[in-house]
């Protein structure tokens, strides 16, 4: 009986060094050499490429709306996803839900008091809330808002948003995007 106890303490132990450490730093080094970007958060300067940022000046484009948004107050708020505080997702709201019928008419009197004609992705969250890309559709419709706050001619502001367009991954996977924080920080560069 000692013996098949020395021998689970010592499987124990192997299987904590193992799967608790080695398997960790293994894989943590993987993500280091492979992902170093992704792995260290994809933080910059002005925020993460990985999570949408708060542009609530017109002279910058706008991502979709969540719960730090300039629109916070009408929109979809992931952080209290389902009536549940601390959650990241979407409310889940149906398509005869009064209150996301109330928050999808807020955030269209929002965005027509910039002069911006919003797409459905800039008045509906994504499943996470916090999508730090949308289509070069979404920018499109801004020019006019960021051009009138900014002066930068409508034209310039197109080149800019075809440059920064990501193709579908892999050339097939998705469709185009754009990451809002890349966009802006190149909008920032022209001025």
């Amino acid at each position: 009986m000692l013996a098949h106890l020395r021998r689970s303490v010592v499987l124990i132990v192997i299987c904590t060094v193992f799967f608790g450490f080695v398997y960790a730093f293994v894989g943590t080094g993987v993500a280091q050499v492979l992902f170093k970007h992704q792995a260290d958060g994809s933080v910059g300067a002005n925020g993460s490429t990985l999570i949408g940022q708060n542009w609530s000046s017109p002279k910058y484009f706008h991502g979709r709306p969540d719960d730090i948004g300039p629109y916070a107050g009408v929109g979809d708020n992931p952080l209290v996803a389902n009536g549940k505080s601390g959650e990241s997702a979407a409310t889940n709201l149906g398509p005869r839900s009064k209150v996301l019928l109330a928050n999808t008419e807020a955030l269209l009197k929002y965005w027509h008091k910039l002069g911006v004609t919003p797409t459905p992705d800039l008045v509906t969250t994504s499943g996470s809330g916090y999508d730090p890309n949308i289509t070069p559709l979404d920018a499109t419709v801004q020019i006019p808002m960021v051009s009138k706050a900014t002066g930068i001619a409508p034209s310039v502001l197109k080149s800019l948003i075809a440059r920064e367009t990501n193709g579908a991954q892999l050339g097939f996977l998705g469709s185009p995007y754009i990451t809002v924080l890349q966009l802006n920080e190149a909008l920032a560069r022209l001025r």
